[in-house]
């Protein structure tokens, strides 16, 4: 059995979506409503890290796990650890990001993903931590003012970062969740090249066929837009982030995808066209921010 978190997440929807045709598979989620993911073997059990009644039941059984937790400086990942642990799961598949590598990175957000690393690594299960760049659906943040007025704002708009596909993070991880050779590993995950915002915005105007505008944000901006979306600490983390784009902290590029899936990452000029009718329509409100 292998127990998926974050199953109505980016990733972690990708990753119930692959596993459910041939293999047993239970999400766990707060909210089974929002489960789109059927199958065959496909098992449902509502729960959160912080009931360990829900959080055994969930792990009953199961021998590997994909790991994906949100709220910064919670306690998920020590809980569910301890309860894995306990429960006899074998190996455990771990969402963090590729930000842990970089030296320069103290922001609140770094500092924790690698807090919770050194617990996985030290948990005593076999382990994969996943480290992707930023996922190019980001960009999705932009849709409601490309459908409004056709224009992109986002904070230091020529800076350049090798953005992921999420669906070649759900492609490795279900690899490291079904295939032998991958315990003890780290993996970087990257597109074939980094892309700035501003070439993301006539990418996506080619793709869409209608002019685009891109309008840089002043710091205090890109810092307004963030304080009505998250607490004033992750807003300042998310800004330190944004500064070590721009000093080109998230350029480099590596090869892991092609050498884990055996393709190659699939570039933004792909993404983009896959996803060209998420902004024939705005959909939801979104932050004038992109995250990055």
């Amino acid at each position: 059995m292998i127990l998926v978190t974050g199953a109505t997440g980016t990733v972690g929807s990708l990753v119930a979506h692959r596993l459910a045709p041939r293999h047993r598979v239970r999400l766990l989620t707060r909210r089974p409503d929002r489960i789109t993911v059927t199958g065959p073997y496909v098992e449902i059990a509502q729960g959160d890290y912080a009931d360990k009644d829900s959080l055994r039941r969930a792990l009953y059984g199961v021998r590997t796990a994909f790991l994906v937790t949100t709220p910064v400086a919670a306690t998920d990942d020590a809980l569910f650890l301890a309860e894995a642990r306990a429960a006899g799961v074998r190996h455990v598949v771990k969402l963090s990001a590729a930000a842990v590598q970089d030296v320069e990175a103290r922001d609140l957000i770094t500092r924790w993903q690698r807090t919770n690393e050194e617990l996985l690594r030290e948990s005593g299960l076999a382990w994969t931590l996943l480290r992707p760049r930023a996922f190019m659906s980001n960009t999705l943040s932009w849709r409601t003012s490309v459908c409004g007025d056709g224009t992109v704002r986002a904070l230091h708009g020529t800076s350049a970062n090798a953005c992921v596909d999420p669906r070649d993070v759900a492609e490795v991880a279900v690899r490291a969740l079904t295939a032998p050779g991958h315990a003890y590993r780290a993996y970087t995950l990257t597109g074939p090249r980094a892309i700035a915002a501003v070439e993301q915005t006539a990418i996506l105007a080619d793709v869409l066929q209608r002019p685009l505008r891109f309008e840089e944000l002043a710091l205090e901006e890109a810092r307004e837009a963030l304080l009505r979306r998250y607490p004033e600490p992750i807003a300042r983390a998310l800004l330190e982030s944004a500064g070590r784009q721009q000093d080109g902290a998230k350029v480099r590029v590596a090869d892991t995808v092609r050498q884990v899936t055996g393709h190659p990452p699939r570039s933004y000029e792909t993404w983009a066209f896959d996803h060209r009718h998420a902004f024939s329509r705005a959909r939801s409100p979104a932050s004038r921010l992109a995250l990055r």
